[in-house]
């Protein structure tokens, strides 16, 4: 009975690490999310810059179109556009003027400042 309760035990403790470890794999989380802007604020953004007339983009009502790539999973992606790492500083630079990172690529520069550009890369780290 005692070896079975400490198997019983040992495997409860590897699986309770392996559950608190699946969040901890991917720092653009929720919190970090926050550390960057407004995730809320974002998604009223991607609707009101018009985002979705060319990407879907999960939680956002009426982003559902595809000329540009589906945004889900963003958050685990390793690439911004194929080319640059994804991290929260490229991805602001990205959304506010691809067409000095990649000149002559599909995406417009549509005239975004700074500070949203932050809440919209806020809102797209918490699509997981």
């Amino acid at each position: 009975m005692i070896a079975f309760t400490r198997r019983f035990l040992c495997h409860g403790v590897v699986l309770a690490g392996a559950i608190a470890l699946c969040g901890c794999g991917n720092p653009q989380s929720e919190a970090a999310a926050h550390r960057i802007g407004n995730p809320s604020r974002g998604a009223a953004l991607i609707s009101w810059y018009g985002c979705g007339t060319c990407h879907s983009v999960p939680g956002v009502p009426g982003a559902n179109a595809l000329v540009g790539p589906p945004l889900d999973h963003f958050a685990q992606r390793g690439y911004i556009a194929g080319m640059l790492r994804n991290s929260p500083d490229n991805l602001v630079r990205w959304i506010r003027d691809p067409q000095k990172i990649v000149p002559g690529n599909a995406m417009p520069a549509l005239g975004i400042d700074d500070h949203d550009a932050r809440d919209i890369a806020a809102y797209l780290y918490t699509i997981e």
